[in-house]
């Protein structure tokens, strides 16, 4: 079963506030089994938009990955989130075939 993950992008105006969210995410994520494996960190963006925090986050299935977003405890951490910050969410699943030689 491949994994699933979240994709985000997301502009603060309110850092201090925006903790709280960071706060109330924790909970979810853990309960779901997520994974950062990317958390703000450098970048650079040679094509399209970005955005100023970018963060991917690995589930153990895309199921997994769907039911964290839908959970009620994530929907009570995104009212937080949405009066402090602007953002992008995917949710897509992982891929396990052939890459390039």
């Amino acid at each position: 079963m491949p994994k699933g993950y979240w994709i985000v992008r997301v502009d603060v105006t309110d850092p201090e506030r925006y903790k709280a969210y960071l706060a109330a995410n924790a909970q979810p994520l853990k309960k779901y089994g997520a994974h950062f494996l990317v958390r703000g960190g450098r970048f650079e963006n040679p094509e399209g938009s970005s955005r100023t925090r970018n963060a991917v986050i690995e589930f153990p299935s895309y199921q997994a990955a769907l039911d964290c977003w839908r959970s009620s405890e994530y929907q009570e951490a995104i009212k937080l989130r949405q009066p402090v910050s602007t953002g992008d969410l995917i949710i897509i699943e992982g891929y396990d075939g052939p890459q390039p030689s």
